[in-house]
């Protein structure tokens, strides 16, 4: 995974850190219906607290596409929107089983801390 501490927007409180897997971010919140860039950038950021770049947005809406894990739909004024394809829910499930796995074993650790 390339990084992304240059193209990211740092929110207020950067020893906290933040998730930054862009086109799982992507995924979670077109899992919420579908979204423009912009309002995609906006739910991304109270999801998690991550503020993606355009550069970074439209880099993960491109791999997502060519991926067919996301698809557009007809412009609206200048808006293009995107929704989240039956493979890329599917692909979404799966991620998500696997981070509540990690959290899961990462707590577990932690409690005889």
């Amino acid at each position: 995974m390339r990084s992304t501490r240059n193209v990211v927007k740092r929110e207020p409180n950067p020893e906290l850190g933040h998730y930054s897997d862009p086109p799982l971010l992507v995924l979670a919140s077109l899992s919420g219906g579908p979204k423009h860039g912009h309002a995609m950038v906006e739910d991304i950021a109270r999801l998690c607290g991550t503020r993606l770049g355009p550069g970074t947005l439209y880099g993960a809406i491109a791999r997502l596409e060519g991926l067919g894990w996301i698809e557009p739909l007809e412009p609206e004024d200048r808006r293009r929107p995107y929704r989240i394809t039956g493979e890329g829910l599917r692909i979404f499930r799966a991620k998500m089983a696997t981070l509540q796995q990690f959290v899961k074993a990462g707590t577990e650790r932690l409690e005889p801390l």
